[in-house]
């Protein structure tokens, strides 16, 4: 048995409705219409929604009640409902009342699903290192970032054979490592998956040297990318999944929004210094000008940077310039650009060495423009700055860490599918705004590629899922030319 032997249905969500002799099917953004369709093809649309049929199965209904010519253009129609995304290929139950052992449901449309012929003898198949295996609304489903598909389990058996493809295995070997599962339920179930694309094949016998055959996954361009990059990519970005996506407000009615400038965390508080905006408008480095010359510099003068230059560089970064309260919470206006005006991002500068600021870690406070206190200096915050130290390529000691981190609720609040996404994103135009700043203000600044959240977690006690380090940037003093 192969591919031929795998049941069609439409999928759940597709709605079929008769109407004066016309057959309407119905999704939520779409809608097709088969006018005074012949009895065969009207039969076979309506078997399409019962699931019991193979293509095979439909494709002899039409022809002998309706003739080839509409047979052939029942295939057309099926093509196009696959194409869809509309149809879902399923392993037959061996009984009437019994679900399917696996389905495969299209999530999009511009959907394929074929599998060539296979030489069973000859090819083993493995999990694709791309598939994953999870639970969704009490049910196991196998996903993979290769492909717009994803595969129900009705119960234990589909999960379990799931398991054994860990290992290269044809249906023979397939068959025979879990009970009451036959050859041919074994050749459904590989041919199934391996149309989804969640299998790699490769001869299930040594051969020679110069037959050696490598999956797609070993090869370039795919061999490139690691399982968290590709999924992340691809469910975060429209075109390989239905999850809802964007501005979805998920919580509204039911969690309060967070606020939108965090409060302090001590009663230990600094004042900052602030520039004098209207000056730097006419005295200021051309934008051209830092562009130019921007540059991550990582050795730095002996005397270190000023209380007074930190505040200035704060100020001019990141403070809040106006707050503003919407019926979907607070929202407010800095000087770079946030998704939805949400600033979710937060910076704790970490001093190792600073003129007038004891050395320690901080919480900058954009709305009141001072520093918070959050701890002296512990093991933890002179791990922070070795840490960042080791990252950069081990030059001079860092002097100030930026630790910029992201309050998750605010922009989960809202969006979904792209939130985290949408926060990396703002970590880059952060860097970038620090990097010009630096520049015209004649500092050294240097953006870390990467960080320890566990490290931050353990040195200020934020929950790990509340608030977390995504990005690391140091500053410090420009060496002065002999």
């Amino acid at each position: 048995m192969t591919f031929s032997s795998l049941t069609v249905s439409l999928k759940p969500e597709i709605t079929l409705t008769s109407v004066e002799g016309n057959i309407l099917l119905q999704s939520s953004r779409r809608k097709l219409t088969f006018h005074q369709p012949e009895p065969g093809l009207k039969t076979a649309l309506d078997a399409l929604k019962q699931g019991t049929h193979t293509a095979g199965q439909l494709q002899t209904l039409v022809r002998e009640t309706d003739g080839t010519q509409v047979r052939e253009k029942f295939d057309a129609y099926l093509n196009r409902l696959i194409e869809l995304g509309w149809i879902c290929h399923a392993i037959p139950p061996s009984s009437p009342e019994l679900s399917p052992l696996a389905i495969a449901i299209p999530m999009v449309g511009d959907y394929y699903f074929d599998c060539p012929e296979i030489d069973w003898d000859a090819i083993a198949f493995t999990l694709s290192r791309f598939a994953y295996l999870h639970q969704v609304e009490g049910e196991m489903v196998l996903e993979s970032p290769l492909t717009k598909a994803k595969i129900k389990f009705s119960d234990w058996l589909g999960p379990a054979l799931v398991s054994q493809l860990s290992q290269p295995q044809t249906a023979t070997s397939l068959s025979q490592e879990i009970p009451g599962i036959t050859e041919e339920i074994a050749q459904q179930f590989i041919s199934l998956l391996f149309a989804a694309q969640m299998l790699s094949a490769s001869f299930a016998s040594p051969v020679e040297e110069d037959e050696e055959v490598e999956s797609e996954e070993a090869t370039p361009p795919l061999v490139f990318w690691e399982f968290h990059d590709l999924l992340f990519h691809s469910r975060s970005r429209l075109g390989r999944h239905n999850n809802p996506l964007g501005g979805i407000f998920p919580y509204v009615g039911k969690i309060d929004p967070l606020p939108g400038v965090k409060p302090l965390m001590s009663d230990v508080v600094i004042p900052l210094a602030k520039p004098n905006i209207e000056e730097l408008n006419q005295t200021d480095m051309p934008l051209s000008q830092a562009l130019e010359t921007r540059r991550s510099i990582r050795r730095y003068d002996e005397t270190p940077i000023t209380l007074e230059q930190l505040g200035q560089f704060l100020y001019r970064c990141a403070r809040v310039k106006k707050l503003f309260d919407t019926e979907r919470g607070e929202v407010s206006n800095r000087p770079y650009p946030g998704g939805g005006a949400i600033y979710e991002l937060e910076i704790y500068p970490v001093v190792n060495a600073c003129q007038g600021l004891e050395q320690g870690l901080y919480q900058y406070h954009p709305l009141d423009h001072v520093l918070c206190q959050v701890s002296k200096s512990t093991a933890e915050t002179e791990a922070l700055v070795k840490d960042v130290w080791f990252a950069s390529a081990q030059h001079d000691q860092p002097q100030v860490v930026f630790v910029i981190t992201a309050r998750f609720g605010r922009m989960f609040w809202k969006y979904q599918s792209m939130a985290y996404a949408a926060i990396l994103k703002h970590v880059g135009v952060m860097y970038q705004t620090l990097y010009l700043v630096a520049t015209s203000m004649n500092l050294a600044p240097c953006g870390i590629g990467s960080g320890n959240s566990d490290l931050f977690q353990k040195a200020t006690g934020i929950d790990y899922y509340e608030e977390s380090s995504v990005g690391e940037f140091m500053l410090a003093s420009v060496p002065v030319k002999p």
